[in-house]
């Protein structure tokens, strides 16, 4: 059964971290470009970035670069978004994905690439 979980959200102030987790089972990670999406209440969910398989190429969305880094583990399976300076603009929920359509990261995230979507984890900015 192919399952990602995500974890490591939680209530933080501004200009506060959080690092957030992303771990499969049924299926290496390493196999995929990775993703995070995020969706906050009543907005489309949104590409906030992704990185190869190799870990040599990464994209960021621009509200997030300088901020954001993504990062992988390939020998524990695992997917990190470390995420610094928070804004209460990034409070939403945080999902990670596998894109199963390219194998190298372009300039750009698209939603129906990605597949094996966990269930999310909550991310909170307090002002």
């Amino acid at each position: 059964q192919v399952q990602v979980v995500e974890s490591g959200g939680g209530l933080v102030q501004t200009g506060g971290s959080l690092r957030l987790s992303c771990t499969s089972s049924g299926f290496a990670l390493d196999d995929y470009v990775i993703g995070w999406f995020r969706q906050a209440p009543g907005k489309e969910r949104e590409g906030v970035s992704c990185i190869s398989s190799s870990d040599t190429s990464t994209y960021y969305v621009d509200s997030v670069k300088g901020r954001f880094t993504i990062s992988r583990d390939n020998a524990k399976n695992t997917v990190y978004l470390q995420m610094n300076s928070l804004k209460p603009e990034d409070t939403a929920v945080y999902y990670c994905a596998a894109n199963l359509m390219r194998s190298r990261v372009v300039g750009s995230m698209t939603r129906h690439e990605y597949s094996y979507w966990g269930q999310g984890t909550q991310v909170t900015v307090s002002s």
